[in-house]
């Protein structure tokens, strides 16, 4: 099986040694992705851009999710985000869950991790 590693040049990825992304076995696995911004409705678009542009480099794209997860410091943040998600996922949505957790650094209130198919690959 051959694997494909995607960076997006994060500060994190060469401090933690990690990729954005990985292309094994048919699937894209997008690590956990924060985003910039000071409401966490504007984390949640910056950080679906970068997953999204992770996607894309990749060969797929939002409508090949199968799996999200979303993690967030206070789960009460999480419902104004719900608009977002929906308008990124469409018509077909992924499994997802939501987990309230600590995040690497206090500035951060959502983490959104993504799996998804390769097309052709279904």
């Amino acid at each position: 099986m051959s694997i494909r590693r995607i960076s997006s040049g994060g500060e994190f990825e060469a401090k933690i040694g990690y990729c954005r992304a990985v292309i094994a076995g048919g699937f894209v696995h997008v690590a956990g992705t924060v985003g910039q911004g000071d409401s966490v409705t504007d984390q949640c678009r910056s950080a679906l851009q970068i997953i999204g542009a992770a996607l894309q480099e990749a060969g797929c794209s939002f409508a090949d999710a199968v799996r999200v997860t979303y993690m967030l410091p206070d789960r009460r943040e999480f419902e104004p985000c719900w608009p977002i998600l929906a308008e990124t996922f469409g018509a077909a949505p992924p499994a997802a869950t939501m987990i309230e957790c600590g995040l690497i650094d206090p500035k951060y209130r959502i983490e959104i991790e993504v799996t998804a198919v390769l097309p052709g690959d279904t």
